[in-house]
């Protein structure tokens, strides 16, 4: 969405008058608040991503747990849960 914001300057109007009536149009536009509010958007992770991120966690656990039952990496205790 562009908005193309336009001020012409009138006959006996100084240049401040002017770049006054013209931040107010910017401001009554809300230009700047869109911008500001998509500044630190993050895009969505790709479904391919997201199962290659599933699928290292998931083969990550089994190893580990195949260590754990042949007993060279230490045994975690699970921690939180429901209270």
């Amino acid at each position: 969405m562009i908005t193309v914001i336009e001020v012409k300057k009138n006959t006996n109007e100084n240049n401040m008058n002017l770049i006054r009536r013209f931040t107010r149009k910017v401001q009554e536009s809300g230009i700047i608040q869109k911008v500001k509010s998509k500044r630190y958007n993050e895009r969505t992770e790709s479904k391919v991503k997201t199962k290659i991120a599933t699928l290292k966690r998931i083969n990550r656990r089994k190893v580990l747990e195949k260590l754990q039952k042949l007993g060279k990496a230490p045994i975690q205790v699970k921690r939180g849960g429901k209270r």
